[in-house]
């Protein structure tokens, strides 16, 4: 097979291993296309993807000059044919994905090609950790209990999960219980530099790249791997050697300077960034972390500022490889193979990061002084909107009042004072606004770094020391991201300590997080829910959306383990915890936070003294075969899945259906009703729930009508493979406010022209039988959150043909048009509001071409009940040719299968 190197760049480096192939970036220099030391490094990386496909069918010549010309005082134009070194996905997104590549092969055979086409082409890697609930807590037997109710609950998931490993090459699956997706990508996964075979033998080296279906993907970019979550059907698509299609991006720098205040913690730090960021405005760019601050950042640290990009709104929050990498690879227990390949090689290449070299040149940089950040939170409704541990209570009472919005629950004077009985085993508690009723200790964001846990740990210890427990009413859990964690926490001591307050560990994987939080105690629900009181979860993750964490708690705050301990201890948020007292000790002394606190150098000296590589060389040594119950589930089936029409949690999906050799002709949107009016910043929670089904859901109802018991419901995230579930649960969140039903919370509207009040789901039917096609209207940040693609295939499937908002989320544009739903943006400065339109009205979107150009200008009419119209101007936002062709097919599984049918 003759090698394709149209740029002269293909090369030998020889390491201890043997020699390896490179494709030289200098080789671009030397052609005068670039000067790599002035290109970040993302762009870097993505350059040499390129310059490595260059010629074999997929990037053009000019797509790599193009990209290898990137000046950050130019608005990057042209496409960017990124293809990844490898997938990942947890269960959530995983399962669903495999059902796609199940129903692709039933749609090849019955248009007459090869199933077997259809299987992934690059590495594809699986972990269960979405699925486990925190049903028991605060007992030693919770971790046993809660893994045994995750292996009742998803038997058929995981059976199908089993079939797909034995159906699909290129899968791997790492069973339940073994941790959160990132940490394992982390600790285990990840190459950081990755070799392949060439087709002649040889092995050719290159950077570890990823796409992964978990917005939270980004954490792996604190180890100088390039990538970011996708949804589903893009990460499908790039699965089957597709490339992934980008606008070059403009990347922004954080130049870090100083280092951490004592016992100033990376939770700080990140909630901090994320704040700064949003206000900067960084969504759909990258962002590059440089400057002298670095030196001061641990490797978890930084993956701690890498996790949240989604929250700060980037595409990536990169940091380059350095000596701190290579220190995480020894202490995680990497092969020093490995690890000489990764500095050899990064060397070689001008990737490897050293003090005193060049920085590079970006679109925009931005400053952040570390010693200035203070303990803080992030709360009550979104991870942006950052409380100083020293204002948490005049923040929390203002939310109290504010009117209903980002901040804020409309609550009158009267009821601030409202209290409610809490039955306990010493009597009952009366609990009050702010209460704490959910403490958890979850999350890859805080659960990857040593530095948090230990800090956690000490505070307990020192707690237990003086006397003080956790309040009767708080459910506290500990849900590590890795087996090792409770390794070096009993090294240590501290679990004990941990443990004596309630946060023993429960699971294994993302748990509170995700919405996983399991019930409320029911002589704490109860009285909750029939006051109607405001109360809080304190939790160390990443997302706190409204409805989310819990279906009784409407304030979430994201914060540091220890703080998630200290808010347990003191059982309010309604607390100025740098000032009141968290309790009494034992002898009734005030106890206050800072007696409690843990200094850097203490954490410092735990980690030292517990953390070993021999722990993770030891849990990793197994990962794939060592958990029983997993290893107990039965394989069965051939190339081929047998669908069972009876099953509750996989069924074949309608996307294929009717399918043809060619598409239709795209036609204009004619008689459009509103199913669904919303505001700012509502998220794919909003849109397609994770969490609880409840019983009189129309999901809920479906689950019934077909004999599960409501214990039995499990999740919305748990059902993502039966498309009847997530289709009623779309736009179902407890919390989601249309405002075609002003004051209503739910997933609720009202049907057009009749102004009956029902389901968004019964009148999503009510529209198919009477022919009306579908339009979905929205505000700024439109599908911020998880990349979560059953957002944009329950969307699809309720009939929406558009959505049309003032800004999209990136991941979510890309989903709908995705699935062949048409993302339309206002024209800046214009929404419903400011043309005079309520919602009420009847559109037309006219424009729609099979020939229409990216970002294309198209038409609305809205036609008025008094018989009057208004016109305007909207923008397309399918951003670049392909997407326009995905559109034009109804979506990219629909057009990668076109294709594969074409060449069959």
């Amino acid at each position: 097979m003759a090698i394709m190197d149209p740029f002269n760049a293909r090369d030998t480096l020889n390491t201890p291993a043997g020699p390896v192939g490179i494709y030289r970036l200098d080789a671009l220099e030397r052609a005068g296309l670039c000067n790599a030391a002035a290109l970040p490094y993302a762009i870097r990386i993505l350059l040499e993807s390129l310059l490595r496909h260059a010629g074999k069918g997929l990037v053009r010549e000019e797509d790599v000059a193009s990209l290898a010309g990137w000046k950050a005082s130019q608005t990057p134009r042209g496409e960017v044919p990124f293809m990844v070194g490898r997938i990942l996905m947890q269960d959530f997104t995983g399962v669903p994905s495999i059902v796609d590549l199940a129903a692709m092969r039933s749609a090849m055979k019955k248009l007459g090609g090869d199933p077997q086409r259809i299987n992934p082409l690059v590495p594809t890697e699986l972990v269960i950790d979405h699925s486990v609930q925190v049903d028991f807590s605060g007992s030693k037997d919770a971790l046993e209990k809660n893994e045994q109710r995750e292996f009742e609950r998803n038997q058929e998931r995981y059976e199908f999960l089993k079939w797909g490993q034995s159906a699909f090459d290129n899968l791997l699956v790492v069973p339940p219980s073994t941790g959160i997706v990132h940490q394992v990508n982390l600790e285990y996964l990840a190459r950081v530099v990755q070799t392949a075979g060439d087709g002649n033998g040889e092995r050719v080296a290159y950077p570890d790249t990823v796409l992964g279906m978990d917005s939270h993907t980004t954490m792996v970019n604190g180890m100088g791997v390039l990538g970011w979550g996708v949804g589903g059907i893009e990460a499908a698509a790039a699965m089957l050697g597709q490339p992934y299609n980008m606008l070059a991006p403009e990347v922004a720098g954080v130049r870090l300077e100083g280092q951490l205040g004592d016992g100033v913690l990376a939770t700080d730090l990140v909630l901090h960034v994320t704040q700064m960021l949003r206000e900067l405005g960084v969504v759909g760019k990258f962002v590059e972390f440089f400057g002298p601050g670095l030196r001061h950042l641990t490797l978890p640290d930084r993956t701690t500022l890498a996790n949240m990009a989604p929250e700060y709104g980037a595409t990536m929050g990169f940091f380059p490889v350095d000596d701190q990498t290579l220190a995480y690879l020894r202490i995680t227990g990497r092969e020093a193979q490995q690890v000489d390949l990764v500095e050899r090689y990064l060397k070689e290449q001008g990737l490897f990061a050293t003090e005193g070299a060049p920085e590079p040149e970006y679109s925009v940089a931005v400053r952040l002084d570390m010693s200035q950040v203070e303990a803080n939170l992030a709360g009550p409704k979104r991870p942006q909107d950052r409380v100083a541990l020293r204002d948490m209570k005049r923040q929390f009472r203002k939310s109290l009042t504010a009117p209903f919005g980002k901040r804020g629950y409309n609550l009158p004077p009267e009821e601030l004072k409202r209290t409610a009985p809490v039955s306990t085993g010493d009597g009952s508690v009366a609990i009050g606004q702010g209460a704490v009723v959910i403490a958890a200790i979850t999350s890859c964001t805080n659960t990857s770094n040593p530095s948090v846990l230990m800090g956690a740990g000490l505070l307990a210890r020192k707690a237990v020391e003086r006397g003080l427990s956790v309040k009767p009413y708080v459910k506290t859990s500990l849900a590590p991201g890795s087996r090792v964690v409770t390794d070096y926490l009993e090294k240590s001591g501290l679990l004990a300590y941990l443990e004596r307050l309630g946060f023993g560990v429960v699971a294994y994987g993302c748990t509170t997080c995700i919405g996983n939080s399991g019930p409320v105690p029911q002589n704490v629900a109860d009285p909750v829910q029939q006051a109607d009181l405001v109360v809080a979860a304190v939790l160390s993750g990443n997302r706190n959306f409204e409805g989310r964490i819990n279906p009784i708690v409407k304030a979430n705050y994201l914060a540091s383990p220890p703080l998630v301990v200290a808010f347990a201890l003191a059982g309010t948020v309604d607390i100025d915890l740098t000032s009141e007292p968290i309790g009494s000790d034992s002898d009734g002394n005030p106890v206050y936070l800072k007696e409690l606190w843990p200094t850097t150098a203490e954490i410092n000296q735990e980690i030292a003294r517990s953390v070993r590589p021999e722990m993770f060389k030891a849990r990793y040594a197994n990962v794939l075969d060592g958990n029983p119950l997993w290893n107990r589930i039965p394989v069965s089936g051939g190339g081929l899945y047998g669908w069972d029409k009876g099953s509750t949690y996989i069924q074949e999906p309608p996307y294929f259906e009717g399918l043809r050799p060619k598409p239709d002709s795209v036609a204009d949107i004619m008689g459009a009703r509103v199913l669904a009016l919303l505001g700012d910043s509502v998220t794919t929670d909003h849109i397609s729930p994770a969490g609880s089904i409840a019983p009189d859901s129309p999901a809920g109802e479906y689950l019934l009508g077909r004999d599960v018991s409501q214990i039995h419901f499990n999740s919305y995230g748990s059902r993502r493979g039966n498309d009847q579930v997530m289709t009623r649960g779309t736009f179902g969140n407890l919390r989601i406010k249309n405002l075609l039903l002003p004051g209503t919370e739910g997933g609720f509207t009202r049907h057009l022209p009749s102004g009956e009040r029902m389901t968004i789901y019964e009148a999503a039917l009510r529209y198919k039988q009477e022919g009306v096609p579908l339009l979905v209207i929205g505000g700024k940040e439109y599908g911020m959150g998880s990349s979560r693609d059953w957002a944009a295939k329950g969307t699809l499937l309720l009939g929406v043909r558009a959505v049309l908002v003032e800004s999209f989320e990136r991941i979510h544009r890309s989903n709908l048009l995705g699935m062949g739903v048409l993302p339309v943006q206002f024209n800046d400065g214009e929404n419903l509001a400011t043309r005079g339109l309520t919602g009420e009205e009847v559109f037309d979107l006219e424009g729609i071409r099979d020939d229409m150009e990216p970002g294309a200008q198209l038409t609305v009419t809205a036609h008025k009940a008094d018989g009057s119209s208004l016109t305007f101007a909207v923008k397309s936002r399918l951003d670049t040719p392909v997407e326009v062709d995905y559109y034009r097919n109804g979506g990219i599984l629909q057009t990668v299968l076109r294709q594969m049918i074409a060449a069959n």
